[in-house]
């Protein structure tokens, strides 16, 4: 064969290779490639749970809400101060221990599982409001009025516990003192009956029935049955409203 030949049959192989080439691996300009989407990142709320009087059952409050606002959260679990351990013992949930793990080195290891909740101990709370973040909801149960402005400065709500016999004036003037630092607070009677809601018409968001066996579950970080677990679901309904 010629050396013309020669070349004419090569050049007629490459000219199949080069089409055969273009049928198996498409270029890269007709490719349309869909960037990775970023994951969804949510921010979750935190709470600050302030007492107007001393027994007006803050922290039977701060847990029942914790609690329920967990059982919404895809997390599972809520982080909730706590001054003591005080409560019915309880184990916690996989996923309250998971967030406990989380915490521990915020708190000091100061945290513990109970039911759905991961309670913390007194911490700088907006060290733990940045860490838990992107984790899971925060509620703050603050039963020291003194600390009330810097809680309600950090919180997405506040809410006011007052009891059967809390003046409501009272709760009208610290209402008022701290949305000025923080939104404006919500006001909830607690252990109320129908009689004792009377000089609250119009000033309150919510009450909450006494209930001491809904109280034991809210205690060990479980979520409340019956009235009261309806009106606190009421509650966590409220607080997910935009403000």
């Amino acid at each position: 064969m010629s050396a013309q030949a020669t070349l004419g049959a090569r050049g007629a192989i490459a000219g199949v290779l080069s089409a055969a080439a273009d049928w198996l691996v498409e270029p890269a300009d007709r490719v349309e490639r869909q960037a990775p989407e970023a994951p969804t990142v949510q921010e979750r709320q935190v709470v600050a749970v302030v007492g107007l009087a001393s027994r007006c059952g803050t922290t039977t409050v701060a847990r029942a809400l914790g609690a329920e606002l967990a059982a919404r959260d895809p997390c599972g679990a809520s982080a909730v101060t706590a001054a003591t351990g005080g409560g019915a013992m309880s184990l916690g949930t996989p996923a309250a221990g998971r967030l406990a793990r989380t915490l521990a080195p915020v708190a000091g290891g100061a945290v513990r599982a109970c039911g759905r909740l991961c309670l913390v101990g007194c911490v700088d709370r907006a060290a733990l409001a940045g860490a838990v973040l992107y984790l899971a909801p925060l509620v703050l149960d603050i039963d020291d009025p003194q600390d009330a402005a810097a809680a309600a400065s950090l919180a997405d709500r506040v809410l006011l516990v007052a009891g059967p016999s809390t003046e409501p004036a009272l709760a009208a003037v610290v209402a008022q003192s701290l949305g000025r630092v923080g939104p404006d607070p919500l006001v909830v009677v607690n252990r109320a009956e129908e009689g004792d809601l009377t000089p609250w018409s119009g000033r309150r968001a919510a009450e909450l029935p006494d209930s001491r066996m809904g109280a034991q579950l809210t205690l060990a970080g479980r979520e409340p049955r019956g009235e009261l677990g309806r009106a606190v679901a009421l509650l966590a309904d409220r607080i997910g409203e935009a403000p």
